[in-house]
């Protein structure tokens, strides 16, 4: 039989497969023992992680030990099993497939906060769960098969607890969930809780460091974005204003970001993540090269996606597939760390942990409006707490607050509003022009981005004398990543007419942009290059871009980076627009460019790029006269890929390629009448 994984499951649902009927019953009851064990384990080495439930789990756990043992018992008997106890078994099935679900969410990390205010629907869970158990076993009649006596009386007993469990919401954890309520009115009051409660009750859930607090702030937050159920929302935004506001007040982390805790496990672990050096590589799995999603740790010390190494290990394999050593044992350790900082990672990236074959992407409206007053509070009040760090605090302390700045306004609009109302844009520029940090630079300038995605920020930016700072870290910024970042701010801010001027009035800002085009990243290049078709939409920008030697790198661009499409999209999108005014025309003409925009034209499977191509070709061919035109009618490729587009391209650059080709058709037929130029067996088709 085959383990069912439900990879794309929402959390807290419990889907389970009934095995096929014509199932063996050797094979039932190995997938059996195999789930009993999976039950077993995660009892056994997770009991530690859990909040709450803490009974229900020891419970279960204690069922899954016995059901073990019975089921060892039983295998040897499989050929004289009943059609009865067949079916029992098949029962068992479904509800341990669906138990272990259950405990995998209850011990998750991250959803401890989502779990206690979850606890009575859990408990009932726990309950259906628990006393399905016994209906299942009921099925099977003990007496045809030759078990020992004492499994046997063990299986009844089992039986019967089964059917009277009685699990309900254990009394610390109502206690707990109270508190937490009662908090939560609070910051819909408009109120601050008091801190030792606060911590209180985290200490309970085992919320007790820094990256402990942020792994619940991304789990809800990606329940926000994937909630489709009405009633969940004002609950998922109430739980998070509530973990937001524990970050900023009661956790403290390091500079950059990662908890000392988290430091001081991965030396205990041995692992070969290091917080200095924390990038997709080493979250993803040996074998499959995804990253994670369920890791855990092997014998040997190596860290896999559990999909991924119990496919390696059913497939007879008794050894780790990166160092070659024999496993010790086929114990799968879930690795609680990895999972938390794969959160970080992809929270920081814009990441939505999807699944296999289901790109989901975050749909950022979701979070423009809190649906509880209670989140608006508790946001607001941890947002006013970062920005007094930011300016009464000390290095440390403005790094810190830059950091927590960047993450929480990485994907939430809410969160960038109330950040920019409290004021952090003007200390975030301050900390620019005053700290010679490279971590803190990073930080705040990424912060400074977050906040530019919004209207609001973007007008603090230009209104507080940001674009100076700005341009300086673009041209000089300690680390590649926080020169990207700032090109990356300046396209946001010309999305306002009067910036636009205003960066190019600055005498470093285009030379730098074209600087960062010609040596950047692939990333710094896009950044740059959409920048710079922003700042073409201000005329007075012109002079300057083409000064600045921009078509020259372009046209080194487009034959080196042929491959990267959407990059040789954006550039040949800046050439059509260079070209629409007289001195582009005559700059594009001066260069190589032009056989490079036929070739892409020819070339590309981009239907913008095609457009741009030949917007830019329609332009220099009016504005360029004579010199234009002898230099395309040397290119034999441009007119097939003319009248391929009319066929083939959208209905704008269709409309565009006719034009083109009437106006090669017009030219001709004054300068060459009657002969026909171009080599064009069809000019007159048009």
């Amino acid at each position: 039989m085959t383990h069912y994984t439900f990879s794309d499951r929402r959390f807290l649902s419990f889907p389970a497969i009934n095995p096929c009927s014509a199932v063996s019953p050797a094979a039932l009851l190995a997938d059996l023992s195999t789930l009993a064990a999976d039950i077993d384990f995660i009892g056994r080495r997770q009991i530690g992680n859990f909040g709450t439930h803490r009974r229900a789990a020891r419970e279960a756990l204690r069922y899954a030990t016995i059901i073990l043992a019975f089921l060892d018992d039983l295998r040897p008997f499989s050929t004289a099993l009943t059609r009865s106890a067949v079916l029992g078994l098949s029962d068992l099935h479904v509800t341990l497939q669906k138990l272990r679900l259950l405990l995998a969410d209850c011990a998750r990390g991250g959803a401890r906060l989502w779990i206690l205010l979850n606890a009575n629907r859990i408990a009932g869970e726990f309950r259906v769960l628990l006393r399905s158990v016994s209906i299942a076993l009921e099925f099977i009649p003990l007496d045809s098969v030759d078990l020992s006596a004492e499994i046997k009386d063990l299986v009844r007993l089992l039986a019967g607890q089964a059917r009277r469990v009685e699990v309900g919401v254990e009394r610390v954890d109502e206690l707990a969930g109270r508190s937490v309520r009662s908090m939560l009115k609070q910051f819909q009051s408009g109120e601050s809780p008091d801190p030792n409660d606060l911590r209180r009750v985290l200490n309970h859930l085992k919320i007790t460091s820094w990256i402990d607090c942020f792994a619940e702030v991304a789990f809800l937050e990606e329940e926000i974005f994937a909630e489709e159920r009405n009633g969940e929302a004002a609950l998922l935004w109430s739980s998070m204003g509530l973990m937001v506001y524990s970050l900023v007040v009661l956790f403290d982390k390091t500079a950059n970001g990662k908890s000392r805790k988290i430091e001081e496990c991965f030396r205990r672990q041995e692992s070969s993540v290091t917080v200095e050096k924390l990038n997709a590589d080493d979250l993803r799995c040996p074998i499959s090269l995804e990253l994670m999603k369920d890791p855990v740790t092997v014998s040997t010390g190596q860290t896999y996606d559990r999909s991924s190494i119990l496919r390696w290990l059913k497939s007879g394999n008794q050894t780790c597939p990166v160092t070659g050593e024999v496993l010790a044992s086929a114990d799968l350790i879930p690795n609680s760390i990895i999972r938390q900082l794969i959160s970080l990672y992809c929270h920081e990236n814009g990441i939505l942990t999807a699944q296999p074959g289901k790109a989901r992407k975050r749909d950022l409206s979701k979070t423009l409006s809190p649906a509880s007053p209670a989140a608006v509070g508790a946001i607001r009040m941890a947002t006013t707490v970062l920005v007094g760090k930011l300016a009464t605090g000390e290095s440390e302390k403005k790094n810190m607050a830059s950091y927590e700045i960047r993450i929480l306004s990485k994907s939430n609009i809410f969160n960038r509003i109330c950040l920019v109302e409290a004021g952090a844009v003007r200390w975030l520029l301050s900390v620019l022009s005053s700290s010679s940090d490279p971590t803190l630079q990073d930080n705040a300038i990424a912060a400074l981005l977050n906040l530019s995605k919004h209207h609001s920020g973007r007008t603090d930016i230009f209104e507080a004398g940001g674009l100076p700072p700005v341009v300086q870290v673009m041209r000089v910024g300690h680390k590649v990543e926080s020169q990207k970042n700032a090109a990356a701010i300046l396209f946001y801010l010309s999305a306002m007419e009067a910036c636009r001027e205003a960066i190019g009035e600055i005498p470093e800002a285009i030379p730098s942009l074209v600087q960062l085009l010609k040596n950047g990243t692939y990333r710094a290049k896009k950044n740059a290059i959409v920048t710079i078709y922003s700042l073409l939409l201000f005329s007075g920008n012109q002079a300057k871009i083409l000064a600045a030697d921009t078509v020259a790198v372009i046209a080194d661009l487009l034959e080196s980076e042929e491959d990267e499409e959407d990059l040789v999209t954006d550039c040949v999108g800046v050439l059509a627009k260079i070209a629409e005014r007289p001195d582009g025309t005559n700059e594009i003409l001066k260069s190589c460019v032009l056989s490079h925009l036929v070739h892409v034209l020819r070339s590309s499977s981009s239907s913008s790029g095609r457009e741009y191509c030949v917007s830019a070709l329609l332009s220099i061919c009016k504005n360029g006269g004579d010199k234009a035109m002898s230099l395309l009618e040397k290119m034999p490729l441009l007119m097939p890929s003319l009248y391929s587009l009319l066929s083939d391209g959208s209905r704008q650059a269709s409309k565009k390629a006719r034009s083109l080709l009437n106006y090669i058709h017009q030219f001709n037929d004054q300068r060459y009448s009657p002969v026909l130029a171009f080599h064009d067996p069809i000019v007159h088709a048009l």
